[in-house]
């Protein structure tokens, strides 16, 4: 077992990454406090888990919200479902809401945890390798507007974070390869020995190596707990955590959330902040082109899809709720590993990145 914590100012918590970890009924009861308990899921993911994670909490009051799965459904419409369930449970304080699936299901059931009577405890079990390396763990919790992402939300730490790797197994090869992504930018913006090693590695990450699989998480969720232990609401450096999500996100709200992937999105947007970055001076072509040799060899998307217009995507890049004063800020490079947070770039420069659209040249 891999065993991580993320220590904050005025508390800590653990996060354990395991292969068969859902079949440890134990772990999960121990972080239990109360008699009432409500699980999150998707259709996708909680008939193949559910079961497991109930079995372990019979002798408590369980009551299990199964949504539709995708992005379109972090919304405003399904938080106020679960704020209607926990007051049918006549839920107190000391309920526990478990997250049982990818970022969308984490994202929303934290959301209700951090509002139901004004901050319950909450309990992430990814099941996707992109929540697993990064939305797990930090407690940023939001819900969606169809003018953008995350844009109701709130920083709710988790009480745990419980990752079985063997869910992998039952990912689909496109949600992996989403994940990788994720996996690269911590590479990307804080550790180029970590982004070399990816690069020796790629095939085992894609044929999930469960060796290699297991030490990608670990070294992505160190450097997460790490950055949010010095910034948890995101005051300084882990804004870096950013890097490519402003391209990225605009890509997805721009397509209706139902194009790709956040994690392909984020793919395209880290090559466009490296593409940027270069066209700026601030770092060298040939640290662009690695980064999107890399993603390529992922298989991931390196390109903006087509008909999405450059100046749609810059008008929901202004309403990023990273922007000050009106201003994009994006994340961008001077090498790997050397991310920083760079406001002010003319929104001309921003726009000829958008038109070249990525792609690593070569």
């Amino acid at each position: 077992m891999h065993h991580l914590t993320v220590s904050l100012a005025q508390r800590s918590y653990p996060i354990l990454i395991e292969r068969g970890l859902l079949h440890r009924p134990e772990l999960l009861r121990a972080q239990i406090k109360g008699r009432h308990v409500l699980i999150v899921s998707d259709q996708h993911v909680a008939p193949l888990y559910l079961d497991a994670v109930r079995a372990g909490l019979a002798d408590l009051v369980v009551e299990c919200c199964v949504i539709p799965a995708g992005e379109r459904e972090k919304n405003l419409d399904r938080f106020g479902q679960l704020m209607h369930m926990l007051a049918a449970m006549k839920a107190s304080r000391d309920v526990t809401l478990i997250a049982l699936g990818g970022g969308v299901i984490g994202d929303l059931t934290g959301f209700a945890a951090a509002c139901w009577m004004r901050g319950v405890r909450f309990i992430q079990i990814p099941t996707t390798l992109l929540a697993m390396v990064d939305s797990s763990v930090g407690g940023k919790t939001a819900v969606d507007l169809p003018q953008g992402k995350n844009l109701v939300g709130a920083f709710h730490q988790p009480a745990t974070v419980l990752i079985d790797t063997d869910t992998l197994a039952t990912l689909p090869a496109r949600e992996v390869r989403a994940g990788l992504a994720e996996v690269v930018k911590y590479g990307a913006i804080f550790d180029a020995e970590f982004f070399a090693w990816l690069e020796q590695h790629a095939e085992s990450l894609l044929a999930l190596d469960p060796g290699v699989i297991a030490e990608a998480i670990a070294r992505s969720c160190q450097h997460k707990a790490e950055v949010v232990a010095r910034d948890e609401t995101e005051q300084g450096d882990r804004a870096l955590l950013n890097f490519g999500h402003t391209f990225g996100h605009a890509i997805e709200t721009a397509d209706g959330y139902g194009g790709l992937l956040h994690g392909e999105a984020v793919a395209v947007g880290m090559l466009l902040a490296a593409d940027l970055s270069a066209h700026l001076g601030l770092a060298t072509q040939a640290e662009f082109e690695r980064l999107g040799q890399l993603l390529q060899c992922l298989q991931l998307p390196t390109r903006v899809p087509d008909g999405l217009q450059a100046s749609e995507l810059l008008r929901h890049m202004r309403l990023d709720k990273k922007n000050v004063s009106g201003q994009i800020r994006l994340i961008l490079w001077r090498a790997l590993g050397q991310a920083f947070v760079a406001p002010g770039v003319e929104e001309t420069e921003i726009l000829r990145c958008l038109e070249r659209g990525g792609a690593a040249r070569g």
